[in-house]
């Protein structure tokens, strides 16, 4: 359990049946379940047999499924049990508007915007897990989460790290972060191997156990060019602060370097629950079942410089945060379609990041969004050029 400080009275899980949803569900039972913490609000998609396991166990005052054709089958699963059931976006605004002190942001992709800024401009803790709040939305977001009065606090292990090492008192002394990738299952691939590969061989990740997208996210390296975009936000560097290493053992999450010379570090187990638990006590660090590092039986670090012609995402994201404007929006919005496009066999691997850079320069010059209208009308229209060009 959470010792030193009450722990949050009311939390909301967005995106519980997902792997970052399903893994804080695993830490607050850890620390205690309903009798330390009341659940606002459960959030998931259309696997409705969980979504009602998840309810039944936490006994939320409400569960949202963002499927408009699950609905019934919700409400079938959870019939009796006096829980309130609704669907869409209409039910994800539902959930953002009841009262929380803390929001896990775990809804994938642009569909978890809306409800995540509704939730920081109500006063919530955030802690993020969706990466598109930020690539997105930027200062907007960041901006909702000040004037709300919660706090930011970041769930994937990169930032999460860097969020532990860096000194609150010596922000001016930070000359640099260091972001930690594995390499995905191909970081040892010629160019010639990833224009064949396929969805089964892409998602086989191998160091962290993470859901489908994402998974071919990191194996293209897009996952690390959207954190780079996002570390700028979270925390005021430039894009010249912001390097990536490739670190196949996944021990170090990821490093701060200040003025002096010296480079901060957190290493653990990759374990999301690490930084999840982090987020869900801070400022405290609560006692969770953690693989314990064995640096005997560890021996060795090994690191890399990425190679930004085989993972051409990590251009990708320099050329978006120089830019600035909208292109943060832009990539991540023409990523998505051509990832779907992948999926579905319409388009090869290599060619996403071909997909993305196209629409990159379509639509280069836009300045910066003033509302979250602006960004959606971005998004639309780098969908459909991206949608166009796979077509």
């Amino acid at each position: 359990m959470i010792t030193g400080r009450q722990a949050p009275r009311r939390l909301s899980i967005f995106g519980s049946t997902g792997s970052i949803g399903k893994n804080t569900i695993d830490v607050v039972d850890h620390l205690g379940g309903p009798e330390n913490f009341e659940i606002s609000a459960l959030t998931g998609n259309e696997n409705i047999a969980l979504l009602a396991d998840q309810a039944r166990a936490l006994r939320p005052a409400l569960v949202v499924t963002a499927s408009d054709s699950q609905y019934e089958a919700l409400k079938s699963a959870l019939a009796g049990s006096g829980i309130a059931v609704a669907a869409g976006q209409t039910g994800l605004m539902e959930a953002a508007d009841l009262e929380a002190e803390w929001v896990m942001a775990a809804i994938v992709g642009t569909a978890g915007l809306a409800p995540t800024l509704a939730a920081a401009r109500k006063g919530a803790d955030i802690a993020l897990a969706n990466k598109e709040c930020l690539v997105s939305a930027g200062g907007l977001f960041v901006d909702s989460v000040r004037r709300g009065g919660g706090k930011l606090l970041p769930v994937d292990s990169e930032h999460n790290a860097i969020f532990q090492v860096l000194e609150e008192n010596q922000r001016h002394a930070v000359e640099r972060i260091i972001l930690t990738a594995s390499g995905g299952p191909f970081r040892n691939s010629s160019i010639e191997e990833m224009a064949n590969v396929t969805v089964e061989t892409a998602r086989a990740h191998p160091n962290w156990s993470m859901g489908l997208k994402i998974s071919i996210d990191s194996a293209s390296m897009f996952n690390k060019a959207l954190e780079m975009i996002e570390a700028k936000h979270l925390f005021g560097l430039s894009p010249e602060q912001i390097e990536v290493i490739v670190h196949p053992q996944s021990v170090i999450h990821s490093m701060v370097g200040y003025t002096d010379g010296s480079v901060l570090a957190q290493l653990g187990a990759p374990d999301m629950r690490t930084a999840i638990g982090y987020a869900l006590a801070h400022p405290l660090r609560p006692n969770l079942p953690i693989e314990r590092l064995d640096f005997a039986k560890l021996s060795r670090l090994d690191f890399e410089a990425p190679d930004e012609k085989r993972f051409p995402a990590l251009r990708l994201a320099r050329l978006a945060m120089v830019r600035d404007g909208v292109q943060g929006a832009v990539l991540n919005a023409a990523k998505e379609v051509a990832l779907e496009a992948f999926i579905e066999g319409r388009l090869s691997f290599l060619s996403m990041a071909d997909v993305t850079e196209t629409v990159m320069d379509q639509l280069a010059g836009l300045p910066a969004a003033s509302s979250m209208d602006d960004v959606f009308a971005v998004d639309k229209e780098a969908r459909q050029r991206a949608a166009g060009l796979i077509n």
